[in-house]
């Protein structure tokens, strides 16, 4: 007779119990919902935030579906849009500027799935709708941003060892310092070979004057360009985490471009808006010295950058802080003219900078410009009146509360390594990625009947097992992509109507070798045995070679094509199990207890 164990028999029924219950979360669909977070470093998400949000809802007559509390924010789930859109207008206004309020979907699963940790999976931008961005790094900007700070970092280390130098200038990719005499210089170039590693010195003489000339190291450029790709990926994270995006893909592609999808984003505009801004920014002196009119010559080692009234005005190359020492920028107003102002607190080191170079400079003006894709814009331009210490600057000039807000956000989260341009962007309308899912779904569906009729018809009873196992694997393919996490794209999508089959082949297989031991004559209760257990060598061999084929494309692919391998691999591993174990749990409960059988519905 043919019988499992009953531990084999309990390992195949629980398998298909947890798949049930993980594929389930798949079919409750996505609501509408906001999402709360606390954008100062002083508030946190918690249950007097939840209470407060529920509290500002039910004053306005709003009742959420559901509302849930994360590490980060707090979310409310609605039963339509018009609700959607109204609770955020609402949250907005009485919240105030200390919170960031996003639109979102959230899974309509039921409570006790989410506790199990059984969550829907994630739907890629061409199923969800969404925009996406292709941006494009500039190198050379990072490189550029490398050695001016490195240039402005050497006057203060000859400074803080008491090495006298008449001047530190940068032509290009080359610093140049000068000394007054050999003496100097080859203490300077002793001090700052300890401290910049990553720059190969060379000494020459000009006259009377005495230079050290330093450039980047070949290996010091490409660390700085893998550094700044990585460093731009981190900022990206953290500004669309700010802007409460769930599921979002973020990743290199190339040696210097970035890819960045936002599925089911609603605010396209807003999206847009802040991650196709580059926002770093630069505390420079201005240059009073020389006077300059528009379209005339610019003196050397300035640069010339407009206010927000137009006006032009002479700003020295030498950079003396840059984002990247901002911990937080927070919006707000000024003290004296009430007007909307970014609060920025500097880490330890650009409070030391920002202290040294107000101390020395009181009287002049100090230039904080904002660079936006590329252009950099001054924001304000104040006189030093005093030594600011403490590591706390105020930005304003000219800003609504709007800009303030967003250009907090943008400084927050972090400088660009180097500046981006959007060289490719897609928007991906809702109503498209509905369609897509149901094309996708309809596919899969009609696949699967067609090959449910040629089965059953073919192999009768067998045939009839075979499209159950069929629907084990479906559903233990779904709990798997589920469980994982995994975003399904179209290619997925292709992917699991291929695994369906190709899993059906495995089947087919088992169900040809139980035909031919039947036609020599065998029992059939020994032509079942024999079927399964020759026939699995031929399943293992085949699906190994597509596995290599999968692997492969999971390894060198990227994008939609790892997607589709991902899901090909598990389809792989789900169909061996599903043909193998759950057809024959199946076939030994119709027949395996039959101690005589004289003959089986296998056509």
């Amino acid at each position: 007779m043919n019988r499992y164990p009953l531990w084999k028999n309990l390992l195949v029924l629980a398998a298909l119990v947890l798949g049930f219950i993980y594929t389930l979360p798949n079919f409750y669909g996505e609501a509408p919902a906001v999402q709360v977070l606390p954008l100062r470093s002083n508030l946190k998400a918690d249950a007097a935030l939840l209470a407060r949000v529920e509290d500002v809802l039910k004053a306005a007559q709003l009742n959420p579906e559901a509302m849930s509390l994360d590490a980060t924010s707090v979310k409310a789930r609605f039963n339509d849009t018009d609700t959607q859109i109204k609770a955020k207008d609402v949250l907005h206004a009485q919240l105030g500027d200390d919170y960031m309020v996003a639109l979102n979907l959230l899974a309509r699963s039921p409570q006790w799935l989410t506790s199990m940790n059984a969550l829907p999976m994630y739907l890629g931008l061409d199923l969800r709708g969404g925009v996406h961005f292709l941006l494009q790094i500039d190198m050379k900007g990072a490189l550029d941003k490398a050695l001016e700070s490195d240039s402005s970092d050497m006057r203060s280390s000859l400074r803080e060892a008491n090495i006298p130098y008449s001047g530190v200038t940068r032509d290009g990719s080359m610093i140049t310092i000068k000394f007054r005499d050999a003496d100097s210089r080859g203490k300077g170039e002793s001090e700052l070979k300890q401290r910049f590693s990553g720059l190969e010195f060379s000494t020459r003489e000009e006259g009377s004057e005495f230079l050290l000339q330093a450039h980047l190291k070949q290996q010091e450029q490409i660390r700085i360009q893998e550094s700044a790709v990585q460093q731009n990926l981190v900022t990206l994270r953290n500004r669309v985490n700010e802007l409460g995006v769930a599921e979002p893909v973020i990743q290199q592609q190339g040696a210097d471009r970035i890819v960045v999808q936002l599925p089911g984003v609603q605010d396209t505009a807003r999206a847009k808006d802040i991650l196709g801004r580059t926002a770093t920014l630069e505390v420079r002196l201005v240059d009073d010295e020389h006077h300059y009119a528009e379209g005339g010559i610019i003196p050397f080692g300035t640069e010339v950058f407009k206010d927000r009234d137009g006006t032009p005005l002479l700003v020295k190359k030498s950079v003396i802080l840059t984002g990247e020492r901002i911990n937080d920028a927070q919006p707000g107003f000024d003290s004296r003219n009430n007007e909307p102002a970014v609060h920025i607190n500097l880490d330890a080191i650009g409070a030391r900078k920002f202290k040294e170079a107000t101390r020395e400079n009181v009287g002049k003006r100090m230039a904080i410009i904002l660079f936006e894709k590329g252009k950099g814009e001054i924001v304000t331009a104040p006189v030093i009146r005093e030594e600011i210490g403490g590591g706390r600057v105020q930005i304003s000039g000219k800003m609504n509360t709007e800009e303030a807000t967003d250009t907090a956000l943008l400084l927050r989260a972090g400088a660009l390594a180097a500046p981006m341009e959007i060289v490719e962007e897609r928007t991906v309308g809702p109503s498209l990625g509905a369609d897509n899912i149901k094309r996708g779904f309809d596919s899969t569906k009609i696949g699967f009947v067609a090959i449910s009729v040629f089965m059953v018809i073919y192999y009768l009873m067998f045939g009839g097992v075979s499209v159950l196992a069929l629907g084990a694997n479906l559903l233990l393919l779904v709990a798997l992509l589920s469980m994982l996490q995994a975003t399904l794209t179209l290619p997925g999508m292709a992917g699991i109507a291929l695994t369906l089959g190709m899993a059906i082949d495995s089947n087919v297989l088992i169900n040809e070798r139980i035909r031919e031991e039947l036609r020599n004559g065998v029992p059939p209760q020994t032509a079942i045995h024999e079927g399964y257990e020759h026939a699995f060598a031929t399943i293992l061999d085949s699906n190994i070679t597509a596995l290599i084929v999968g692997v492969a494309l999971f390894m060198f692919g990227s994008g939609p094509v790892k997607g589709f391998a991902v899901v090909l691999c598990l389809g792989i591993l789900t169909s061996i199990f599903s043909a193998v174990l759950v057809s024959r749990l199946l076939v030994n409960l119709i027949y395996g207890r039959k101690a005589r059988l004289n003959k089986v519905a296998i056509g």
